[in-house]
């Protein structure tokens, strides 16, 4: 039986740190979005809230999904050890690099990491935390990263035409309907 509490514990906050592997879920319109996300890229700020470093993709959904409703889900796996899954419903907030805070609070999170391949921040405010068994989950081993997509990002950066493809990738918002 899964049970819901309001903020992360310790154990919480350990179990993310060990996951190499998460999932973003939003919705802004009848499709819901599903991500699998990895990369060194999520870090617990404090009890009620993660911070995300959003690399360029092939779409844009889960920030128009934030600006259109901003509900997000999170959600955190076990694939080795005792199984385990961490739900965090959260609302998100976007954190562009040309907000003040980009560089002067919340880059320092992620030592290392080269920040002209960025795309943004993300910031999700958790307002409840689900725990629940995760026992049919298989157990997987992780090879590896794939590099594939910081490659690509550093291939445009060098180039010059990394900007040009974040706004050409940019998913439309949603037109709210009239009727």
């Amino acid at each position: 039986m899964g049970r819901q509490y309001d903020c992360l514990t310790d154990e919480d906050r350990e179990f993310i740190k060990q996951q190499r592997v998460f999932f973003i879920a939003s919705a802004s319109g009848k499709e819901v979005n599903l991500s699998p996300k990895g990369y060194d890229s999520i870090r617990v700020i404090d009890a009620k809230s993660l911070l995300y470093l959003d690399y360029p993709g092939s779409g844009d959904r889960t920030a128009r999904d934030i600006r259109s409703f901003g509900q997000v889900t999170l959600m955190f796996t076990a694939f080795t050890g005792k199984p385990s899954i961490l739900r965090l419903f959260c609302k998100g907030r976007i954190v562009e690099k040309t907000d003040a805070i980009f560089t002067t609070q919340l880059l320092r999170y992620f030592t290392g990491c080269d920040e002209r391949l960025i795309r943004r921040l993300l910031i999700f405010d958790i307002y409840t935390v689900q725990r629940s068994c995760g026992k049919s989950v298989p157990i997987m081993e992780f090879k590896g990263e794939r590099r594939d997509l910081i490659e690509a990002t550093a291939k445009l950066s060098d180039i010059g035409t990394l900007e040009k493809f974040i706004e050409d990738h940019k998913t439309p918002p949603v037109l709210k309907s009239s009727g």
